[in-house]
């Protein structure tokens, strides 16, 4: 993973399985506090978290044991919360089963972008205070949207779904959307990235951006810099996976 520093952290994890009969899934997370979480300065404080949990049910019910998977990483952080003082996370995942099955979950605005034939696929839903107001609003908290800003809940965090933020945890998803999506040779690369990213080239442009570069951390790496080099102020974080 190549990584730049912001506000709010993002969490990057992909897995491959082969005929495993059992699985034990790992979830990294990097947790980071801001001012307050409202996209402004850079991080005063960060820690990277690891969490096992062990899924014997992934080869039944896939998506319910991942979602399971986030819930628990939740409220680990959540319980951590003392030491870690005010910090969130969005997070993506991408779970490769048997070079054949691509199974992609995310909460927040980190984002998975599938290249088939050298077109873009979203494999991931931004999860966008403005998109689930009624829900947030069912849990008590409320969405601002101020001239010049974008919609934050409680006039504060940006996304609508996030590990940690314990302050805004009651009004706040940690469910990630889950999706599966079949892996044949049209296929070529994942891109998992932050919305420091995403913020400032579109789904196409990134893939045209590395489509030619054969080794998937130089991907990663020409990613990073075109970000920056496009001005972007928020945390840039980005892994790509190779399939050919």
């Amino acid at each position: 993973m190549v990584a730049g520093v912001g506000s709010h952290f993002s969490c990057f994890h992909i897995h491959q399985l082969i005929n495993y009969v059992d699985l034990h899934l790992w979830v990294k997370v990097g947790l980071g506090s801001s001012d307050p979480d409202s996209g402004k300065g850079k991080s005063k404080m960060s820690k990277n978290i690891t969490h096992g949990f062990h899924l014997p049910d992934f080869w039944k019910e896939p998506a319910d044991a991942v979602k399971r998977a986030y819930s628990k990483t939740d409220s680990n952080i959540l319980e951590m919360s003392g030491e870690l003082g005010r910090g969130g996370s969005t997070a993506v995942t991408a779970i490769l089963v048997n070079c054949q099955k691509l199974i992609v979950a995310n909460i927040g605005d980190s984002r998975a972008v599938l290249c088939k034939k050298g077109v873009a696929k979203q494999l991931s839903v931004d999860h966008e205070p403005n998109t689930e107001h009624e829900d947030i609003k069912n849990r008590g908290g409320f969405v601002s949207n101020f001239p010049g800003d974008v919609p934050r809940v409680d006039g504060r965090l940006a996304v609508s779904r996030a590990f940690g933020d314990k302050s805004l945890k009651k009004h706040l998803s940690s469910e990630p959307f889950v999706t599966v999506e079949n892996i044949n040779d049209d296929a070529e690369f994942i891109i998992l990235a932050s919305d420091g990213l995403w913020k400032v080239m579109s789904n196409q442009e990134a893939v045209n951006c590395i489509k030619n570069i054969k080794d998937a951390r130089s991907s990663a790496k020409r990613l990073t810099e075109e970000a920056v080099n496009k001005k972007s102020t928020d945390d840039i974080s980005c892994i790509v996976v190779k399939f050919q």
